[in-house]
């Protein structure tokens, strides 16, 4: 991984807060995985001293990693009744663990349609408020980045080109103004680092995404909210419908 993938995975703070010990780790990204994949289902009752047993864990290793667990929506401790697990309605969806979990599993395509659903409403937004707001460093990064894209289209599915492209929308976000979009950002990057961990980005960039990137720099850059936002809505519909068609191609 490039020291640039580095830094852009370190500013991703709502996760870095769930790391303990690897034992405590390992329990969270099992039981987690488990939960969200459908091995345990919605009413299931899970035992804190069967958890530690199973991973080698002690008991209060096994009572932080279902403290994360709980924070994450997915399970509720209840007294003398165990923990158990809850429906989808309760987990954090907006969680890079939880994105993760159902990307890694068979609610893989429908997890990417809703995520392609979210971007569609939210970064033509952001784009046409970008245009007004961003800081003159914001705009910079954003047209630095999408010339990143650029230079490393040929390699779309490597680590620069996804560097470039996480810190493209991260700093879209951002610059609109808006905090609650911008804490949307690693939801973004989890649909960015899915779509390549997955092999649904191709060798090569599709040409026109790549330019549909500079217009909405330049846009943004230039102050013109509506062509930031026609080029971004370009963007994440070309995006969603390679998703859609990679996923295809993977099931048949």
């Amino acid at each position: 991984m490039s020291d640039e993938m580095r830094a852009v995975r370190h500013n991703r703070t709502m996760s870095d807060t769930i790391h303990g010990s690897p034992v405590h780790d390992a329990l969270v990204e099992r039981v987690g995985a488990a939960i969200v994949q459908g091995e345990h289902p919605a009413g299931t009752r899970l035992l804190t001293a069967d958890l530690a047993e199973s991973s080698g864990a002690s008991r209060s290793a096994a009572r932080e990693a279902v403290r994360v667990l709980e924070s994450l929506g997915l399970v509720q401790v209840r007294r003398k009744a165990g923990i158990e697990v809850l429906s989808v309605e309760h987990w954090n969806v907006y969680a890079p663990e939880v994105i993760a979990w159902r990307l890694d599993g068979p609610d893989r395509a429908r997890q990417l349609h809703e995520l392609g659903e979210l971007r569609g409403a939210v970064e033509p937004l952001a784009a046409r408020l970008a245009a007004v707001n961003a800081t003159d460093a914001q705009r910079e990064a954003l047209v630095a980045a999408a010339l990143g894209m650029a230079r490393n289209e040929q390699r779309a599915d490597d680590a620069d080109y996804l560097a470039a492209d996480v810190r493209f929308h991260r700093t879209l976000l951002r610059a609109s103004g808006n905090p609650m979009l911008g804490m949307l950002g690693d939801v973004v990057q989890s649909v960015l680092e899915g779509r390549t961990r997955h092999a649904l980005m191709p060798q090569a960039a599709n040409p026109e995404a790549v330019r549909w990137h500079r217009d909405v720099a330049f846009a943004v850059a230039g102050g013109d909210a509506e062509a930031a936002f026609e080029a971004m809505s370009r963007i994440v519909g070309e995006s969603d419908a390679a998703i859609d068609e990679a996923a295809v191609a993977e099931g048949g």
